[in-house]
């Protein structure tokens, strides 16, 4: 408990002893209000000022008004005629009881936030003389060289130019496994290193660093409100006011209905009694606190879990998701490519293979990385002379002095060279040798191993469609559809063709339905915007998707997308929940107060009681089930 809150217990228990106390103390009359004040005063005084404040501000109609009327209205019904102030006393003290729990409710979901906070760096080292001193991160500049020990934060994205390692990333990505590091590597921000001691070069300022990026989008969240937080906000604003009045109408119309028109003894007490308990079951606590605690403790359990959202209203959207939009590389698949097959027709396979890297060795396009990868070795560079690339269509070389080319059909046909189409589903590299035909590599994307089962979960939770959008070509994209049971597909698009897709989509969308879209937040941001919903994947490092995506996913497993879904859907079922549930009770206690059927009591359990009860509602949004 923090210090205030333990202050606040202290209040509690020494008004509940005091209470219990003057129930043996056998005194009665102005020395029993005196006394009685003592408990109601420790208890309340907060209550009465942020009341008093309020009523000087032009800011009357809140939950503080309604305790300080209701129970100094209690105290003088005592005071003038049954001598009985437990129930303003106790009205104070529940209500108190109920700010407390709700404040250790927010702490909690808050806490969830603040082990994300947790990855914010609190020094950099940088050596001098020989010596590590300890620099603040903002102060270090880009390019400097930093050194960062095992069991340390990342204070800065950088590039590591000496030493290996692992690093933990759970604060970011939620995920347990550690990722190994090398020279040569990136590294981001807010990972903890592990073993080894690492030099890195910073790439970034840390204003601009990842973790200054996360930590701002994270405190910022509240900020950005649902419109059902918005509905409680204005419902709040008119409600109030009303049963103010509608309390004052209790208070004097039936007894002048009575007096004139009936006969009757006026009987003012028994209506201002009535009255004052009206306005304690009407206090609207139980909305106005368990609705944006639903939500806060929704985002804080999405961000333990590494999915980042950036404010209430996108978890309310995506909430109404049926249509999730994949990009494909990086995305559904690794953005990593293998060489998957060899077809060879004058020579040995592993010969062609050799001829493929030598005659890329050149390049760092990945389709080349990822031949110089299957050859197994460094090519050797004296070996190739003479490289041109041809267009964007391929390249050609000497090698050993005899000519090679490497590329597509149409880098073939340039040459006038007769070569054998192929019709499997990936990038085929075409060879040429000596002037002739050699064969073919295939190269194909690696399909994530969750990728099948991401697209099954979101089915399985309501999700009626799924698209995937890509620049491959038919054969691939239909390939990698079929396989992971995506429903529609489109091909061989520019990143405006996906801009132009998503809009189409859009337009075909129910109403009140939404669209997310997942991208590896590359080079997707225009896509990222214009959906309703834009999903950020395996953004680490990512400033384009942090900036342009309403919710980032801190690694790249599509199974993310789906507990995504899962907790927007059971934050919501939770406001919707207490919405109801508050409403319903309300009303209730407010008709039987009004008639006379319920005490203060029950008044009481109205404001109080329901309150607690909506809080421990929203509470479970912190808490996320595996899919």
């Amino acid at each position: 408990m923090t210090r205030k809150q333990k202050k606040m217990l202290y209040r509690i228990l020494a008004s509940s002893f005091l209470m219990i106390l003057l129930a043996f103390v056998p005194v009665q009359g102005i020395l029993r209000f005196l006394l009685y004040l003592i408990p109601y005063g420790i208890i309340g005084h907060d209550i009465l000022r942020k009341a008093y404040i309020g009523i000087r501000n032009r800011q009357v109609f809140d939950e503080n008004f309604l305790m300080a009327i209701a129970t100094i209205g209690a105290l003088i019904i005592g005071l003038t005629q049954n001598g009985d102030y437990v129930e303003a006393v106790a009205v104070m003290l529940f209500y108190q009881v109920g700010e407390l729990f709700q404040s250790y409710a927010v702490g909690k979901s808050r806490r969830n936030i603040s082990e994300l906070m947790d990855i914010r760096p609190d020094y950099a080292n940088i050596e001098e003389n020989g010596q590590l001193v300890r620099t603040d991160p903002d102060e270090i500049a880009i390019g400097t060289t930093i050194i960062v020990c095992p069991g340390e934060k990342v204070p800065i994205d950088g590039i590591v130019t000496e030493g290996h390692s692992t690093l933990n990333t759970s604060a970011l990505t939620g995920e347990s496994l550690p990722r190994d590091i090398a020279c040569g590597d990136e590294i981001i921000s807010g990972c903890i290193n592990m073993t080894g001691v690492l030099k890195v070069r910073t790439t970034k300022e840390f204003g601009e660093s990842t973790v200054s990026k996360i930590l701002d989008l994270v405190e910022n969240a509240s900020s950005r409100k649902s419109r059902s937080e918005d509905f409680i906000s204005r419902f709040a604003r008119i409600y109030t006011p009303a049963v103010c009045y509608a309390a004052l109408a209790l208070t004097f119309l039936p007894p002048i209905v009575n007096l004139l028109f009936l006969q009757q003894p006026p009987r003012f007490s028994l209506w201002l009694y009535r009255a004052l308990s009206f306005l304690v079951a009407s206090c609207p606590c139980a909305l106005v606190v368990s609705v944006p605690l639903s939500f806060f403790a929704g985002i804080g359990g999405a961000s333990k879990e590494g999915i980042l959202v950036k404010g209430s209203n996108y978890l309310e959207a995506l909430s109404q998701t049926d249509c999730v939009v994949f990009d494909k590389t990086g995305t559904l698949t690794r953005g990593v490519f293998e060489v998957s097959a060899i077809c060879s027709d004058t020579m040995s396979d592993t010969q062609l293979l050799e001829y493929a890297a030598l005659a890329e060795s050149a390049s760092s396009h990945p389709i080349s990385r990822s031949l110089k990868t299957a050859y197994g070795k460094e090519p050797d560079t004296l070996r190739v002379s003479d490289i041109q690339e041809i267009g964007g269509h391929g390249v050609t070389a000497l090698i050993d002095g005899i000519s090679v080319a490497a590329g597509d059909e149409k880098l073939m046909k340039h040459l006038h060279i007769d070569f054998t189409p192929c019709h499997l589903a990936g990038t085929i590299i075409h060879m040429a040798v000596d002037g002739k035909y050699a064969g073919y590599i295939l190269i194909s994307d690696i399909v994530k191993p969750n990728s099948a089962q991401a697209v099954s979960a979101l089915k399985r939770n309501g999700v009626k469609k799924t698209v995937m959008l890509t620049g491959d070509n038919q054969a691939t994209a239909e390939q990698t559809a079929s396989a992971l049971g995506i429903d529609t597909f489109y091909s061989e698009l520019l990143p405006a063709d996906k801009v132009s897709k998503v809009e189409y989509l859009l337009s075909m969308q129910p109403k009140r339905r939404k669209l997310a879209f997942a991208g590896d937040g590359i080079n997707d941001a225009p896509v990222l915007s214009r959906a309703d919903i834009g999903i950020a994947m395996g953004a680490m490092g990512s400033d384009a998707a942090i900036e342009a995506a309403d919710i980032v996913l801190m690694d790249d497993d599509p199974m993310k997308i789906v507990k995504a879904i899962r907790i927007s859907r059971k934050c919501l079922g939770i406001v919707y929940q207490n919405i109801i549930f508050a409403i319903a009770i309300k009303i209730l206690a407010l008709v039987l107060v009004a008639f006379g059927a319920a005490n203060m009591w029950i008044a009481i359990f109205a404001d109080v009681g329901v309150m607690v009860l909506a809080v421990l509602n929203a509470i479970r949004a912190l808490f996320v089930k595996k899919c």
